[in-house]
């Protein structure tokens, strides 16, 4: 899978996931998530271009959500709310596997520029 199109799923899953939760809860926490989707969504053609700056502040944003989207699913399962739990865990992951994703294809282009 390319980086661009992990940068779209992922925007996809925080605000399809982070919507639904905030239609549930009423929390106006719940748009954060959402929020930076729509902006992962907005960066894609810049991401996808290549453009340099674009793709470290998608990947370091992505990196941060990792940490931010901890409490809420901590809590969740705290909670024993299995829809939430959901919500939570499938932006978590996403997030996990995105960053992971990333990181690969800065070790590749490194390995092609020696």
């Amino acid at each position: 899978m390319t980086p661009s199109s992990m940068n779209m799923i992922t925007g996809l899953v925080l605000l399809a996931m982070g919507l639904w939760g905030y239609f549930v809860t009423q929390s106006p926490t719940a748009l954060i998530a959402p929020s930076f989707g729509l902006l992962f969504l907005l960066l894609s053609p810049m991401f996808r271009k290549g453009n340099k700056i674009v793709v470290h502040i998608v990947v370091l944003l992505t990196f941060l959500l990792i940490f931010a989207l901890f409490k809420p699913l901590s809590s969740a399962i705290g909670d024993g709310d299995t829809t939430g739990i959901f919500r939570v865990a499938l932006m978590f992951l996403t997030c996990v596997v995105a960053t992971i994703i990333y990181i690969k294809s800065f070790i590749d282009a490194r390995k092609n520029r020696a």
